[in-house]
């Protein structure tokens, strides 16, 4: 078949379509992956077909706005105005994004399209082509309602009555702003309120989550199933250097720090506090500066941190203590897979509802968001991640769960039926 994957967001939207991308390709389907820009360069280092989405849908979220949004300290008025701002360029992009995917699916006329809820177009494109398009989500709580957790967006639990409007209410903005960014659209035909939501409620739709950390409610349809966390293969073209051999080799017990594509509007203050700690304390520490969230300093401990910018985690979580990092869907899965007790510091949406799980889940304590980040507030949890031994034989515990997981059959059958 002629499979194409369609992603927006940031690395942890796309990684989950890698991952489905290897596994179809070792099947023998021929595949295209349709990311922003910036994904160009892994993409093709897995050896598959991309055709870049432009670059502004993640400069968007690296702009000052952006940062704002996205965990930096300002006041109301602030955020409100970065929200508005954000908002309008997002809108212009998204129009833009459409018109893209619109003609890639017509150039290339797919056997299947596999999509994230950010996309939009395929959204569109099911109406006609209901058997042929599979939505994809590395989070719950996003689509399909459950009695016990609100939509996403509020992470909270309301009851099961005002947890059902909340998602009511987010798939009425969804729809909504679909039907926005297409009407001045004269290439696509018009469409109903009606049509988008029952191509929303009646598609096939994956969630590439573990069912050892979220369980499939029974009352949903079978067109929506829980399918398990999948892990590319990350190492191809990447090789530990002796730097990082001989820091690992030299420590038992290591934390590592990374706030993964996040970014904030003061990196050194970041990270400057989390030095402070460390060394004060005696922690042989690994940081990830990876997107720009933490910052390497000219001076520091250097027997006692060592700082990388590309790693992957299935190399580095397997062989590290605990880890303190953004609360991604993707780095929290991988770090419970490799048994490491976390501590998760959310920036926006999805990685507050990571954050309580982890704490739900007893593999680490209960992290602050990055807005309140200072040295009184993560100086105790740090201290409680790195000594508290009941976190890692939870998150051992919890690992060996994870591992019996082998739901990559389904996964496959489930895309191609």
């Amino acid at each position: 078949m002629k499979i194409l994957l369609i992603s927006v967001g940031t690395n942890g939207d796309i990684e989950p379509f890698l991952a489905i991308a290897e596994l179809l390709k070792e099947k023998g389907h021929d595949i295209v992956c349709c990311f922003p820009e910036q994904f160009r360069t892994i993409t093709k280092e897995a050896n598959h077909h991309f055709v870049g989405l432009g670059a502004e849908f993640l400069e968007l979220l690296e702009s000052v706005n952006g940062k704002i949004v996205m965990g930096g300290r300002a006041s109301i008025i602030r955020k409100i105005k970065a929200y508005y701002s954000l908002y309008q360029k997002s809108s212009l992009v998204n129009k833009i994004l459409v018109k893209q995917q619109q003609d890639l699916i017509n150039d290339i006329t797919p056997d299947k399209v596999i999509y994230n809820i950010k996309s939009l177009y395929p959204l569109i494109w099911t109406i006609d082509n209901p058997e042929k398009a599979i939505l994809v989500s590395p989070i719950p709580y996003l689509v399909h309602s459950t009695k016990n957790q609100a939509h996403i967006g509020f992470n909270k639990n309301f009851g099961s009555i005002i947890n059902k409007l909340t998602y009511r209410l987010s798939n009425y903005g969804l729809i909504k702003n679909v039907l926005s960014v297409t009407k001045d659209c004269a290439s696509i035909k018009k469409i109903t309120f009606k049509q988008l939501k029952k191509v929303l409620c009646n598609s096939k739709m994956i969630y590439t989550v573990s069912p050892s950390l979220f369980t499939r409610p029974n009352y949903w349809p079978t067109n929506v199933q829980i399918l398990g966390f999948h892990e590319r293969n990350k190492r191809n073209t990447w090789e530990a250097n002796d730097e990082l051999k001989a820091f690992i080799s030299k420590h038992d017990k290591i934390l590592f720090v990374t706030l993964g594509s996040m970014t904030n509007e003061n990196p050194e203050e970041k990270t400057a506090i989390v030095l402070d700690i460390v060394q004060r304390y005696g922690i042989p520490t690994i940081i990830n500066t990876s997107s720009g969230g933490l910052m390497k300093p000219n001076s520091y401990e250097s027997n006692l941190l060592l700082f990388v910018s590309n790693i992957p985690y299935d190399w580095i979580f397997s062989k590290v203590y605990a880890v303190m990092h953004h609360g991604g869907s993707g780095t929290t899965h991988t770090s419970l897979k490799y048994g490491c007790s976390s501590l998760i510091i959310p920036h926006i949406i999805d990685q507050f509802m990571w954050r309580n799980a982890v704490y739900d889940l007893g593999v680490g304590p209960r992290g602050i968001d990055i807005s309140k980040l200072n040295l009184k507030t993560l100086e105790p949890l740090i201290l409680n991640l790195y000594q508290n031994a009941v976190y890692k034989e939870r998150a051992k515990q919890i690992s060996e769960q994870m591992k019996k997981e082998k739901l990559k059959k389904e996964l496959y059958q489930f895309i191609m039926n």
